[in-house]
């Protein structure tokens, strides 16, 4: 399985890097491949398009304003399985720009026409992704998406992380885990909880 980091921030970096630290081949599709700012990446680099084009999986992990345009710079998603780790985030955190009658992740499939879109990886900072394990357990990673099989795929990513993952249901569960992750958001800044805390499913 190949999979495809479309944004090298520190959610694409850190996720990209810890698929290939659980032996995962990686690519990251990048703007600019050559560029030294990317020489620390942990895998390979090509332009967006050239890195969709030999992956099975995509990883979006791009700001929310240039999540259209970069969907649009990929090429044909017909069949891809696409993981959508973006939150639709107004600025200086303010807020969402969908919710309630649409999510962020439900944009994502209607751009990416005939991808099998899983919204996962965003609920929860970079340091999570990097580092799941607390002393009570993993943290917990919710996902929702319409086909069975990439949701399979999705979980199985996600555990290879460390997290337990959790399926939340259809697509349109979005409109539930990008509030959730601004409740992340706003408990870890405007709170002042700081970034090391998670959100974890706990059973009797």
């Amino acid at each position: 399985m190949k999979i495809a980091v479309i944004g090298a921030g520190s959610v694409g970096a850190t996720l990209g890097g810890g698929w290939v630290d659980a032996g995962y081949d990686v690519i990251f599709g990048v703007r600019e491949p050559e560029s030294e700012k990317y020489q620390a990446l942990p895998a390979p680099r090509a332009t967006p398009a050239e890195a969709a084009a030999q992956a099975d999986v995509i990883l979006l992990a791009t700001p929310w304003p240039a999540t259209e345009a970069a969907i649009g710079s990929l090429g044909p998603l017909s069949g891809k399985l696409v993981l959508d780790a973006t939150n639709p985030l107004k600025p200086q955190l303010a807020g969402l720009t969908h919710g309630h009658e649409t999510s962020g992740g439900e944009l994502v499939a209607q751009w990416a026409a005939g991808a099998r879109v899983v919204k996962i990886f965003n609920t929860t900072g970079f340091d999570n992704m990097a580092n799941p394990h607390y002393p009570d357990g993993a943290a917990t990673m919710l996902y929702c998406g319409d086909d069975s099989e990439a949701k399979a795929v999705a979980h199985a990513l996600a555990q290879a992380l460390g997290f337990e993952p959790q399926d939340a249901g259809p697509l349109t569960q979005a409109r539930l885990l990008e509030p959730f992750a601004l409740l992340w958001i706003s408990l870890a800044y405007q709170q002042g909880l700081g970034r090391d805390f998670a959100f974890r499913l706990v059973r009797r």
